[in-house]
């Protein structure tokens, strides 16, 4: 027999009918059907794919390395304030001082890299603590994600009305020829105006008395009086006193004339070319933010600035706004690795007895 071929039934079996099929069939199909949702309800249930949190769902916090009242602490809240219009959550300023900046730096360092921590900061935290401190539990070139440049502003080369000397190059002779016996202000060690001061010797090679202060207002005062010889320190709160004869200013310590005081030359051009010497204020946020949420509170940022407001008010307050180009994330993280290689020699090579 082929094995293709099936056997007959053998005699009495009972062939059945194609109802009786059919009704087997069905049967069959609904123990399939049960057995089926029975082998369902037993499984575990399979986790849905996660969904993007939308970025910002909640309050940033902006911390700030200085007391409240501070340059740095108006510009927060004036750039925060327009930013959170941009990213539709409140930006809450958080006023962290102590340590040169050190402090508000280490809090931002250990912070989720989430984006809902960021600081501004300026050219003193950022930069000069990495030369002047050896434990920082942080590290200015690695642990921060640069966001955004804010504000630029220069020194303004000042001096008491007793000093003798009408223009800069009469005041590098004077100082030259008083043999170290020039007192100058700063703000402390690493501070803009010390650093200032550092750059200022070492380009006329000359030795002078450096002086620390507490604050601007004490130093700004002394010189008025006399009791010190020159100061390098931004035109904020200054400007009108030169404006009003009761300061003079030589220069300012940048390559161009400021905006706002067109009638100052720069150093470049009163005879001490190179002379060069500011600060900056910039957003920073955790190392390993996503580069999304860099690239969101970047855009917040840039539109804050482009806000004539803004910028009316920050030019209220000396401060300038750099240009397009300079306020994106890779600009700024140039800026910092360049002011590193530019003064933190200087800084190191006066070491503590300058100040």
């Amino acid at each position: 027999m082929p094995d293709h071929i099936t056997p007959s039934a053998g005699p009495g079996a009972h062939a059945p009918s194609s109802s009786e099929c059919s009704s087997r069939l069905a049967g069959r199909s609904r123990r399939a059907v049960l057995g089926l949702a029975a082998s369902a309800l037993a499984a575990p249930a399979l986790p849905r794919p996660a969904r993007a949190e939308a970025y910002p769902s909640r309050p940033i916090t902006m911390l700030v390395p200085f007391p409240a009242g501070g340059p740095t602490d108006s510009i927060a809240r004036l750039v925060g304030e327009r930013m959170r219009q941009e990213l539709g959550q409140a930006i809450v300023v958080d006023n962290v001082s102590g340590g040169a900046g050190s402090i508000a730096l280490g809090r931002l360092a250990r912070s989720p890299a989430d984006g809902y921590t960021i600081d501004v900061g300026n050219w003193g935290a950022h930069v000069a603590n990495g030369a002047l401190s050896t434990n920082l539990p942080y590290d200015v070139r690695t642990s921060f994600e640069p966001v955004a440049l804010l504000a630029v502003t220069s020194q303004l080369v000042l001096a008491s009305p007793s000093v003798p000397a009408t223009d800069l190059r009469g005041m590098v002779a004077w100082v030259k020829g008083r043999n170290g016996k020039v007192s100058i202000g700063t703000a402390g060690i690493g501070s803009p105006s010390h650093v200032a001061a550092l750059l200022f010797l070492r380009m006329i090679e000359a030795d002078a008395v450096l002086v620390p202060y507490r604050g601007a207002t004490p130093f700004v005062q002394d010189l008025m009086s006399g009791q010190i010889d020159l100061l390098f320190t931004p035109p904020t709160g200054t400007l009108p006193l030169v404006r009003d004869g009761q300061l003079k200013c030589f220069a300012v310590a940048a390559p161009a004339r400021l905006p706002g005081a067109p009638e100052i030359p720069s150093a470049d051009e009163a005879g001490l070319p190179g002379f060069h010497a500011g600060t900056w204020n910039a957003i920073f946020a955790p190392k390993g933010t996503p580069r999304p949420i860099i690239a969101t509170l970047n855009a917040a940022a840039v539109v804050a600035l482009a806000d004539p407001a803004v910028r009316a008010r920050l030019s209220d307050i000396g401060q300038d706004v750099p240009p397009r180009e300079q306020q994106t994330p890779e600009a700024l993280g140039a800026l910092v690795e360049a002011d590193i290689e530019r003064w933190w020699p200087i800084i190191r090579a006066a070491g503590t007895k300058a100040g």
